[in-house]
């Protein structure tokens, strides 16, 4: 990851954090062919000081087979986005851009055994079915037959990390006036992850008086 500017950069706990708060990211690795990739939900443990991050993908994908103890996999944890058009801005000759936040997490692929399946699939449920505001579901309510089944067609890939890149690009460089007049766009956009944008951009510069109720750009009036 090129990390545009140092203020911009996620200190590893923090990308940690943000990656296993998401849950959800794209593996890649690399073959004779070039970049392969796959969209996977994922698990982050911490083992005798190591940092894993666990994938289970099918049986057929070929991502499996380069999962040999030497390869290296990258996973890709994307957040919320948002376009900021140039005449958003109080000053003038910006440059529009967009407004992100990601991290990669890479290190060698391992292989693991089938015994490993189910625990696997209990501790992703765990997590995941924990995000949402009902009674956790989990394996034991599956028919035996159909859950073995299922766990029969996945295989768990170990990611031991050793590089954790993150980058929080939320124009923290801007003046103040210019930073204000972006968060009270972003806070009245329809699209959520705008909205969330602007509340982070608030908490980074809770000193600032921010009026998310009116458009403030250059040459803008309500």
């Amino acid at each position: 990851m090129h990390i545009l500017r140092p203020q911009f950069r996620i200190e590893q706990d923090r990308a940690l954090a943000f990656a296993a708060a998401r849950g959800f990211g794209a593996i890649v690795a690399a073959d004779a062919r070039g970049p392969r990739a796959s969209h996977v939900p994922f698990v982050i443990e911490r083992r005798d000081d190591r940092v894993i991050v666990q994938i289970h993908l099918t049986a057929k994908n070929p991502l499996v087979e380069l999962a040999d103890g030497t390869r290296r996999f990258l996973l890709i944890v994307s957040g919320d986005d948002a376009y900021i058009s140039n005449d958003w801005y109080v000053s003038p000759d910006n440059v529009s851009t967009w407004l992100y936040e990601a991290v990669h997490l890479s290190g060698v692929a391992h292989l693991r055994d089938h015994g490993e399946n189910r625990g696997h699939g209990d501790a992703l449920l765990a997590i995941s079915e924990a995000r949402l505001q009902k009674q956790p579901w989990d394996l034991t309510q599956m028919e035996p037959g159909k859950r073995e089944a299922m766990l029969a067609g996945i295989r768990v890939i170990d990611i031991v990390v050793d590089e954790i890149e993150g980058q929080s690009k939320l124009n923290q460089h801007k003046s103040d006036a210019d930073y204000v007049a972006l968060v009270n766009r972003l806070a009245q956009a329809q699209e959520t992850a705008s909205q969330r944008l602007a509340e982070k951009m608030r908490a980074l510069r809770p000193e600032l008086e921010f009026n998310v109720g009116r458009c403030a750009g250059r040459g803008s009036s309500v």
